[in-house]
């Protein structure tokens, strides 16, 4: 068995997909790769998603399946992010208490990985739900199509065929999770990074109504790339095929990922290139507009790092005062955004602001909450991304916040209403109280961030 198996016992459940055999191992139950739609593959690429039939027998869930991430982002990532390879892309993992638990019908988490819409993998060592399961709570994690085959806008293919694989795998949760001791009355979808995009996105859109009851997007924002045909078109010619569903059916997912992120970084811009459209059935407007009239009886939990993107070595006060950081303008001023756009809804919404500096990367930077949510500082790559002495302490009381919103408690600081002054959650900054004013922090107009409100 390698890496990617489930340690432990056999263990079965009967599920309306069919029996699914998993693993059992102190006191948590996992049952990865369990396929939620066909392989888009042949016709089916570039295609909606079609929902996988009833197993006719029992299906082995014992290791992740694999993965729509053929080449990764960067190099070296912060996040442990494996390829698994074949074509059974369109899977999710399930990770919940052993059976005998009676503390259940259990909440259940739906986790979007990020990865900018291009990279990304839902058998990250760092997304495994054991403490959830611990603590009360189904853990599940999807794969969704990336890049050119999730979102390419293109004539004669459907847009948005990432987001459109999330809905369909939050129906396969709505139909199965009961068997898995999980409610399918109390369905929290929850991402970081793209992940926390694609959140806001299915908030927003008209196609999430009743699929899920809660939100949490960690570093998310309103990633909407434009001139998207343009880049495709240099993409096609790059290639030597036409930018069109049957040229670009004519090169590997491997091949488009490769051409994507080689033109992306040749021309000098590390932003979004692919996500989600704009003007469609899933988002017929952006997705501010669409918070503003969707998911008004969904409690969202939002918020970013200090830093992302621009911690490292160097002077990050100045930046800071200046206002000028990707941070602030990709991340940070979605926050009070959403929360703006969101006031008259029933549901509230709350802020939080990650600011532990990691010593290894220098600041409190993109990716460095995900372990600490998690509660999984013994997994692998902690060390090279926090140091050999993360706080632990920390990690206690992030994801027992997490737990109990997940749970359907009401954060314990006041509503964000998209206003200077708004109250936000803040962690890891020594000596910072429980709840900041974070006038700055999260202005929706990014003035500059007082040093008093989250410095290095």
């Amino acid at each position: 068995m390698n890496s990617l198996a489930a340690p432990g016992e056999p263990v079965t459940v009967h599920a309306p997909a069919g029996t699914i055999t998993g693993r059992r191992h102190r006191q948590v139950r996992r049952f990865l790769g369990i396929p939620y739609a066909q392989p888009p593959t042949g016709a089916r690429r570039f295609a909606a998603p079609v929902a996988r039939g009833r197993f006719r027998e029992p299906y082995d869930a014992s290791r992740h399946g694999p993965t729509a991430q053929r080449v990764p982002l960067f190099a070296t990532t912060t996040v442990p992010e494996p390829s698994v390879p074949g074509d059974d892309v369109l899977n999710l993992g399930v990770v919940a208490p052993p059976a005998d638990d009676d503390r259940g019908p259990f909440p259940v988490m739906v986790w979007i990985h990020g990865g900018g819409f291009l990279a990304g993998s839902p058998a990250s060592p760092w997304y495994d739900g054991r403490s959830f399961a611990r603590d009360g709570v189904v853990c599940v994690t999807v794969g969704y199509r990336l890049g050119v085959d999730g979102f390419a806008v293109l004539d004669d293919v459907p847009t948005n065929l990432g987001l459109r694989d999330l809905l369909l795998a939050l129906d396969w949760v709505r139909e199965n999770i009961a068997a898995f001791g999980g409610d399918p009355d109390r369905v929290t979808v929850a991402g970081q990074s793209a992940g926390g995009a694609a959140v806001l996105a299915l908030l927003s859109s008209p196609a999430g109504r009743g699929r899920f009851q809660r939100a949490v997007s960690m570093s998310g924002g309103f990633f909407e790339p434009r001139a998207v045909r343009a880049f495709l078109g240099r993409l096609g010619e790059r290639l030597g095929v036409p930018a069109t569903r049957a040229g670009f059916g004519t090169r590997g997912v491997a091949d488009l990922q490769r051409a994507v992120l080689d033109q992306r970084d040749e021309g000098g811009d590390d932003a979004l290139v692919l996500g989600p459209f704009v003007g469609d059935d899933i988002l017929p407007v952006p997705v501010a507009e669409g918070l503003a009239v969707h998911g008004h009886d969904v409690p969202l939990l939002l918020g970013a790092t200090g830093d992302e993107f621009d911690s490292g070595p160097g002077p990050v006060h100045g930046a800071r005062a200046a206002g000028t950081r990707r941070t602030d303008t990709l991340f940070r001023a979605a926050c009070p955004r959403a929360a703006a756009s969101r006031r008259a809804a029933r549901a509230g919404t709350w802020l939080y602001s990650f600011e532990w500096p990691s010593p290894v990367l220098g600041g409190a930077a993109h990716c460095v909450d995900i372990p600490y949510f998690f509660d999984v500082l013994d997994a692998g790559g902690i060390a090279e991304a926090l140091g050999t002495e993360p706080p632990r302490e920390l990690a206690t009381s992030m994801h027992a916040d997490l737990v109990a919103f997940l749970h359907g408690e009401g954060p314990d600081w006041a509503r964000a209403i998209g206003v200077l002054g708004d109250p936000a959650r803040e962690y890891g900054r020594s000596g910072a109280p429980l709840v900041a004013d974070t006038t700055g922090a999260f202005d929706p107009v990014v003035r500059p961030l007082p040093e008093a409100a989250g410095t290095c």
